[in-house]
């Protein structure tokens, strides 16, 4: 099927899938052939079941960082693997899982129409994986809907006699005050931004600017001394604080 899927690629980039749709186990795309006719193709999988999605969430509720990730428009690096314990999996495995059809007179399926619709899928699945969940029967609203449910839920039943609600109601307080620092060594070099470095990378971001360069800044304003170049630690609070109104701006100009 090389020719057919060589076609289909140049139909792909030559932009002939005039649409793509993306619903819950089928996705339609209508493309237009070199004869001047425009066919639609649908490619069909099967979605996951409400039994399945029920176990996905839950196993994803039990982590901040599954919600983090998803909140920040990103697919956990190990939700196949997560998939695989249901057995289950994010992509179809062979051909035999999916369905494809085309109103066009060729015989052959997948035809040119069905390989053009495959490649313009892909690069929708690489601009925004939620899309992959979505043809899963879930999509990215709906699910992060019913990951704050259940995370809200977890919250709210507490075992009777436990200590979880005292634990709770002293989230906010401050413990006790840290003790004076000691003065550096001679020739130190103070870096405010430090533990940023010994951080593992924060696949977040506020934008199109990545969450910890946001705080690097933040945390060398409020580093320097009274006698930096930066200024004085009041003056520096003040920087920081209109660092975090361009935090603000920079959210909104996001997507």
């Amino acid at each position: 099927m090389g020719t057919t899927f060589s076609v289909g690629r140049r139909y792909a980039r030559a932009g002939n899938v005039r649409s793509l749709t993306i619903s819950s186990s089928i996705v339609t795309a209508l493309v237009l052939d070199e004869d001047g006719e425009t066919y639609r193709g649908r490619i069909a999988t099967k979605a996951f079941s409400a039994a399945d999605w029920a176990r996905i969430e839950r196993a994803l509720s039990k982590e901040a960082r599954y919600a983090a990730q998803l909140l920040a428009g990103h697919l956990p690096d190990d939700l196949d693997q997560l998939l695989q314990g249901y057995g289950l999996s994010l992509f179809p495995q062979s051909l035999t899982e999916l369905v494809m059809d085309c109103d066009c007179p060729g015989w052959q399926k997948p035809c040119r129409h069905l390989t053009a619709a495959c490649y313009v899928l892909a690069e929708e699945f690489d601009s925004d994986p939620f899309t992959i969940l979505a043809w899963r029967g879930k999509g990215r609203d709906e699910l992060l809907e019913e990951l704050r449910s259940h995370r809200v839920s977890d919250v709210g039943h507490v075992a009777p006699g436990t200590d979880e609600p005292r634990r709770q109601a002293g989230f906010w307080t401050a413990g006790p005050r840290v003790t004076a620092r000691h003065e550096p060594l001679p020739g130190a070099i103070a870096k405010p931004d430090a533990l940023l470095d010994q951080l593992d990378q924060l696949r977040l971001t506020v934008g199109r600017f990545e969450v910890t360069d946001l705080l690097r800044d933040v945390y060398r304003t409020l580093g320097c001394g009274e006698n930096d170049e930066g200024g004085t630690v009041g003056s520096n609070r003040g920087r920081a604080q209109g660092n975090a109104a361009v935090t603000a701006e920079r959210r909104c100009d996001g997507p």
